[in-house]
């Protein structure tokens, strides 16, 4: 995370049901001219903006309509189109908590604070690893071969509870409300429990 230097604040997405989660990937077309300008600061500065989840109607101060947790995320391959707006790959890199925002920017901009992930006890870790990777091995059994063999491979690249939950999550979870319970929980043993009761219940209704 150092290594990145984070900024203390950053633009803000505001997106309905959008859930990034670090190490995930998130395209866009941005087309409103606020986030267009959003989109210039942070490719002239920093090349991070955050995303966060709509909860209702946007209104003038998003502390009244977003969760209080969200994801800032690194701009990867942004291509601008003749008409202006651009298409670009959000690398989602740590959970941030949006402690304050900003009214006087054209678009949304927030301080932010990054959210640290845990697992206890540690000597646990191996055992839930490969818990979350059970369940996962058995919602995508009727797969074809060369796509389950696709989707172990990635799983077993990562080997540390947190970074396997936000994987996982990213790519399985599709219920919005849980996406983000499962962004905003700081434990990842908690978190692979709620992956795991989600996964079940997906694979008996099958």
């Amino acid at each position: 995370m150092s290594a990145l230097h984070l900024p203390e604040t950053c633009g803000v997405i505001l997106l309905p049901d959008c859930t990034l989660f670090p190490h995930g990937g998130l395209p866009l077309r941005i087309f409103e001219p606020r986030y267009r300008k959003m989109l210039e600061d942070a490719i002239e500065g920093s090349a991070f903006f955050a995303v966060a989840r709509l909860t209702g109607e946007e209104t003038r101060n998003p502390a009244e309509c977003t969760d209080k947790i969200g994801t800032i995320g690194l701009v990867r391959a942004s291509h601008e189109l003749e008409d202006g707006t651009s298409q670009l790959l959000l690398h989602g890199v740590i959970r941030v908590k949006f402690t304050h925002w900003h009214l006087d920017k054209p678009y949304p901009y927030a301080t932010i604070e990054p959210q640290i992930t845990f697992f206890e006890p540690e000597s646990q870790a191996e055992a839930a690893v490969k818990t979350l990777r059970g369940a996962v091995e058995d919602a995508i059994r009727e797969l074809p071969d060369d796509v389950k063999q696709q989707v172990m491979t990635l799983l077993y690249r990562a080997d540390e509870p947190p970074l396997l939950t936000d994987i996982v999550a990213q790519q399985f979870i599709h219920d919005p409300e849980l996406r983000q319970r499962i962004l905003e929980t700081d434990s990842a043993g908690k978190r692979i429990g709620m992956i795991c009761e989600y996964l079940r219940k997906a694979t008996a209704r099958e």
